[in-house]
């Protein structure tokens, strides 16, 4: 009876380790999706993306055919091979951050737009007052022209009237 609960406890365990080793086994690199490659230590979404674009055209047998791709290093690999993770909570946080900083980019891209329209409103503006400026000085050059015209023509007139 005691060597039945010996055998059945090493089946217990077995089976036990083998579950283990199926929860923190590597993951296939070769379709691994973004998020997955990004829970790997040292892998961000740039790294991901270009193991990803990697890929498309190579096949990854194992870890070390990451070496291949640009900007992956001997470290990562290690991290891929011992299946080091990122913790939960800098995932969580890497996230949030992620939100807040597009939501913040946003905000300035509507800042920039709002300061932009009011630039270009003001450009306007100026540029029309310009306009009416250059308008009312032409208009003045001219006039100030016809006045020496007739002026001039008048003094020709005289000259001829006096000739004669």
């Amino acid at each position: 009876m005691i060597i039945k609960k010996r055998i059945s406890m090493k089946k217990i365990i077995a089976l036990l380790m083998l579950s283990v080793s199926f929860m923190f086994a590597a993951m296939n690199l070769q379709t691994a999706s973004k998020e997955e490659l990004m829970s790997i230590k040292g892998i961000g979404e740039q790294k991901a993306a270009a193991i990803m674009k990697y890929r498309k055209t190579h096949k990854i047998k194992s870890a070390d055919d990451l070496l291949n791709v640009k900007g992956i290093g001997a470290g990562i690999v290690q991290n891929v091979k011992k299946g080091v993770k990122v913790s939960s909570v800098k995932k969580t946080a890497k996230r949030k951050a992620s939100k807040v900083s597009s939501k913040s980019k946003t905000k300035m891209k509507e800042k920039a737009n709002k300061t932009k329209s009011k630039m270009t409103s003001k450009a306007k503006n100026k540029k029309e007052k310009l306009s009416k400026k250059a308008k009312a000085k032409k208009s003045s050059m001219k006039n100030k022209a016809k006045t020496k015209k007739t002026k001039a023509t008048k003094k020709a007139k005289k000259a001829t009237k006096s000739k004669k």
